[in-house]
């Protein structure tokens, strides 16, 4: 006790726990079981990459190879995912996971790796330059100056419109939404997606999802702990139970007891990249555009995904920035880099990462839980490949509705907000991209107050990343010109 101008305070003592001290566990308000769970459910609804990325990088090249076999690329997969994930929570203590990132690596798959003459290995390259470029970009302090640049309210609409995306993709991913398709007909659907097939829930796969998403959502507004993991594990089962009976047409991963549940891992894609050699097959200024473009949308999708993550977990300060921004964009940058290295595309941070945080997860430990489990999902491959995305899924759109709810927190009153606000957050779900909402949000934002006679409330960063943002949007025409 100690007393202060005959006020009485009492002093809390720091928690006896170095691994409690380190993580800042009690100082977030979480516990060590609420960070090992969070970090198990954000495990849990981004372990589909370890899946898909095979289905995706194991097309051909121009000249006809295949980048490895799928096991190799799965293993390759986890293992890099893993040891970036313990970087985030050992070095920026931040509930942040990453691993190769989805649409980063299709880019990389079907428009880098098929142009003439380019290898798998010469698409890795462009991959490893542009992520040695952002990594230059943070030690500059370039990037963290552009993150704090941007407004408070625009980095909240960039939560909110993630919030809108994440959840589109968990009811496209379950099959609850889905493009709609007639049987011989070559004409274009009526509509550009539906509830399940013809308004109807139509399968088995979906109706587990949405058992999966109302217990979710039953269990929440209850306050069970660990309610999020106790959908997927539950939903899992019963999937794995239905599965037994009569055969099913999952989505991703099938939900059965595999018949070897340990499988050993071949890592031979370390390494798998060549740094220059798309400067000879497709010229220098064609490969510095490819360059740009996979930079944009890496720089900005990770702003946009820490700020999610950090203002779910109310970790953002009145600016709306996380703690150690400057360590969580290192990792992040070195991610981009060690994905090509290792020949399985650029790492990211990804927005599953809200899963766990609104499981509970507040501090790096989480992060660093999902990392082991990535590291031991290089063996028990066969395992992860159990869960099917209709249990997963769930968690995506109770996650995507809590994001949703601060949109309160922008001034709908003021149309020079407002506007910019709006087609950020919706742009991010109807182009299936963060990068073009916040491009949208952003270019809005620096004309309206040209507009308004406020040009000089405009950060100078705020000028330099509309130009590059309408750069990327014209890039097309652009490569056309110089092709």
């Amino acid at each position: 006790m100690a007393s202060t101008s005959g006020a009485t305070t009492t002093r809390t003592a720091p928690p006896t726990n170095p691994v409690d001290r380190y993580f800042k566990i009690t100082e977030r308000g979480s516990t060590i079981g609420t960070e090992i769970r969070g970090g198990l459910v954000t495990f849990f609804t981004m372990a589909y990459i370890v899946v898909l990325n095979p289905m995706i990088l194991g097309s051909t090249d121009s000249t006809g190879a295949k980048l490895a076999e799928p096991t190799t690329i799965a293993a390759t997969t986890a293992l890099v995912a893993g040891v970036l994930t313990i970087l985030m929570g050992v070095f920026a203590n931040f509930p942040l996971a990453l691993a190769t990132g989805l649409g980063l690596n299709a880019v990389v798959a079907f428009s880098i790796a098929i142009l003439p003459d380019m290898t798998w290995q010469d698409a890795m390259g462009i991959v490893v330059l542009e992520g040695l470029l952002i990594f230059v970009l943070v030690l500059t302090g370039f990037r963290k100056a552009v993150f704090e640049a941007v407004p408070a309210w625009l980095k909240t609409s960039i939560s909110v419109g993630i919030g809108l995306f994440i959840a589109f993709i968990g009811f496209y991913d379950a099959g609850f939404v889905r493009v709609p398709w007639i049987p011989g007909s070559e004409s274009a659907p009526a509509t550009p997606v539906e509830l399940g097939v013809g308004g109807s829930i139509a399968s088995w796969p979906v109706a587990v999802f949405v058992l999966g998403l109302l217990l979710t959502i039953v269990l929440m507004v209850k306050k069970v702990r660990g309610a999020i993991l106790i959908s997927i594990v539950a939903t899992t089962a019963v999937a794995i139970a239905l599965e037994a009976v009569t055969d099913q047409n999952w989505k991703l991963g099938k939900p059965a007891l595999p018949d070897a549940v340990v499988d050993a891992p071949d890592f031979s894609l370390l390494g798998h990249f060549s740094l220059f050699g798309s400067f000879d097959k497709i010229g220098v200024v064609a490969a510095l555009l490819l360059v740009f473009s996979l930079l944009l949308a890496d720089f900005f999708d990770t702003m946009g995904t820490m700020v999610a993550v950090g203002g779910e977990a109310g970790l953002l300060d009145e600016k709306g920035n996380p703690p150690q921004s400057q360590r969580i964009l290192v990792v992040d940058s070195i991610a981009a880099a060690a994905g090509g290295a290792a020949g399985i595309s650029s790492n990211t941070s990804y927005i599953e990462s809200a899963a766990g945080v609104g499981d509970g997860a507040r501090t790096g430990l989480a992060s660093v839980v999902t990392g082991i489990a990535f590291l031991l999902a290089t063996f028990l491959a066969p395992l992860v490949a159990v869960i099917p995305s209709e249990a997963a899924a769930p968690a995506l759109v109770v996650v995507g509705f809590l994001m949703v709810t601060q949109v309160t927190d922008i001034d709908w009153t003021d149309w020079y907000i407002a506007i910019p606000a709006f087609f950020a957050i919706i742009l991010m779900p109807f182009t299936y991209s963060i990068t073009a909402g916040i491009g949208a949000g952003v270019i809005l934002y620096v004309l309206l107050q040209v507009v308004a006679r406020k040009t000089r409330q405009v950060h100078v960063l705020m000028w330099i990343i509309t130009a590059l943002f309408v750069l990327y949007f014209v890039r097309g025409p652009v490569e056309q010109l110089v092709g």
